[in-house]
């Protein structure tokens, strides 16, 4: 029998099981947390607007979201400004990965509502999620299972690379 090592994703089944930091905003405080904590938080790049984000649950590797600094689950209440840098900064994520780890293609996208799939609903952020030919395969559909072949924080030292060439 082989095993899978997820080592990171204990955290989060303590926490929900716990209920530990249900009133809180993790989005708001890696926004807020200062940049030299950004490799800790896996702060990829910050904008005036925005920041983009590894997720430390990921369905592929690479998979980043784009995040207003505002808390807010609406479009409606971001400025015009904040819109812009949201699809500029998505974009630049996806030139990013295509450099770093040469996908095949990308879903991008947000999940408005918890019935939407949103895991945090009340902080509206994009997905960027890259994808290879054949990257899918019998472990999520027989043993609801996905595999992630990379560390998050070597991914997010290739990355943080790319993004700054």
């Amino acid at each position: 029998m082989k095993k899978l090592w997820a080592p990171w994703r204990m955290t989060y089944i303590r926490e929900a099981l716990s209920g530990e930091g249900k009133d809180r905003c993790v989005l708001c405080e890696i926004g807020s947390a200062p940049p030299q904590d950004d490799e800790k938080n896996l702060v990829l790049a910050r904008g005036e607007n925005v920041f983009v984000v590894l997720n430390r649950f990921p369905y592929n590797n690479g998979h980043l979201m784009v995040t207003p600094y505002k808390h807010t689950k609406e479009l409606a209440e971001l400025s015009d400004d904040a819109l812009a840098e949201l699809w500029r900064f998505t974009q630049r994520s996806i030139d990013t990965l295509r450099r770093t780890a040469n996908p095949d293609g990308f879903n991008v996208g947000t999940n408005f509502g918890r019935v939407a799939g949103a895991g945090i609903e009340d902080h509206l952020h994009l997905h960027v999620v890259p994808r290879w030919s054949g990257d899918t395969n019998f472990m999520p559909v027989l043993a609801d299972t996905k595999v992630v072949s990379q560390a998050l924080q070597e991914t997010w030292r290739e990355l943080k690379e790319n993004w700054q060439s």
